[in-house]
């Protein structure tokens, strides 16, 4: 049997690169500039969170593998997660942190599907999807873009996720990538994985 930990997450400002000044315009223009520092700040919380239950967990890193939600399959996957977590982008820097504690990094996602979908959205927040069928339009694009993303993930654990290995998933909560895995692959959340080894250790047993 297979596990993989799978960590639903929100995505924050710092991971937006050359977007971010297009979705902070839509955002504030529908929202205003406090609700956008509401949400960095309550984005920042939760990555905090997640962190330090990161931090708590007794895993052998050297038998997990990660897989993040926005990484392509490119041969870059190292640097990637090295950069980002240089300009302090919270899920990197944990990938980061897992990484040297002995975790294999795995490119998860196809990055023509990436560019489509990032393409896609620079147009919609940019306002160039006028109200009404256009927009319905380009919001079913998007759920079509998000399936095909989403079957690609699924394949890629499948392939890469070994036997007696755990995989660390960081995937966006509006995904369904766990929901394509095979049987042969026990998906825990975070909590269960807190829970669990707790009890291990009320036990005295040793976590894996």
């Amino acid at each position: 049997m297979r596990r993989l930990l799978h960590i639903p997450i929100v995505h924050g400002p710092a991971e937006m690169g050359s977007a971010r000044s297009t979705v902070h315009r839509a955002y504030i223009g529908r929202g205003g500039e406090n609700a956008w520092e509401r949400s960095r700040l309550a984005i920042a919380g939760f990555w905090d969170a997640i962190e330090a239950a990161m931090d708590s967990l007794h895993l052998d890193y050297r038998k997990a593998r990660l897989y993040q939600d926005g990484l392509p399959v490119c041969g870059l996957e190292e640097k990637i997660v090295r950069d980002l977590a240089i300009q302090g982008v919270p899920n990197y820097r944990i990938l980061l942190k897992l990484t040297e504690r002995g975790a294999t990094l795995e490119g998860t996602e196809d990055p023509d599907l990436l560019r489509a979908e990032y393409a896609l959205i620079m147009k919609t927040a940019g306002g160039a999807i006028d109200a009404g069928g256009s927009e319905g339009a380009g919001t079913a694009q998007l759920r079509d873009l998000l399936d095909q993303r989403d079957d690609f993930i699924a394949r890629r654990i499948d392939a890469t996720l070994g036997p007696g290995q755990i995989g660390i998933l960081f995937l966006g909560a509006l995904h369904r990538a766990v929901e394509k895995l095979p049987d042969s692959v026990r998906v825990v959340s975070l909590p269960q994985m807190l829970q669990s080894q707790a009890t291990l250790a009320e036990n005295g047993a040793t976590p894996g």
